[in-house]
């Protein structure tokens, strides 16, 4: 009884320090990242080159990466983060214009067995299926990320040229 008393009370008084330095010491964020990080897609396809949104929108910020990297986002993202960031944007932004819905993917819907896992790991959602039944690939929406590629276990996935 008396060690769970003075447990409790140790507790506490640890909780207490422990809220006290998370609110005197907490980390600032930048908010221009938090904007910018607001405006990318959040599919986190690492298509940039970054491991996800956010990296990317701290490089943008923090290291002067080039805005022209989100495929998914596109040329109208461009000119949302240009008018954030007070950056000129060229017209020849070529490495949206050569990567952007060049390529798709499409399913060999006789061999799909339907394990959904390339319907889990599509980052935009352009896979559509339900577990044990054929899938399809929504080519409207597919960015040609290519992730799915490697998650699906008959390889019934190929890479095609999108119809422009």
């Amino acid at each position: 009884m008396f060690t769970i008393l003075i447990f409790s009370i140790l507790s506490f008084f640890l909780g207490i320090i422990l809220g006290f330095t998370s609110y005197k010491f907490q980390s600032k964020k930048d908010p221009v990242v938090e904007i910018i990080n607001e405006l990318l897609p959040q599919s986190q396809c690492a298509q940039c080159g970054y491991s996800g949104c956010y990296p990317y929108a701290e490089a943008i910020v923090c290291h002067s990466e080039k805005i022209n990297k989100c495929i998914p986002g596109g040329t109208d993202l461009i000119y949302k983060i240009s008018r954030i960031l007070n950056v000129e944007t060229s017209s020849n932004d070529s490495l949206i214009k050569k990567k952007t819905f060049n390529t798709t993917v499409l399913i060999d819907e006789e061999n799909c067995v339907g394990c959904s896992k390339c319907a889990i790991f599509c980052p935009v959602d352009a896979i559509v299926g339900a577990p044990n039944f054929m899938h399809t690939v929504l080519q409207e929406f597919c960015t040609g990320c290519n992730i799915c590629l490697s998650h699906c276990p008959t390889n019934c996935i190929k890479i095609k040229k999108r119809d422009i």
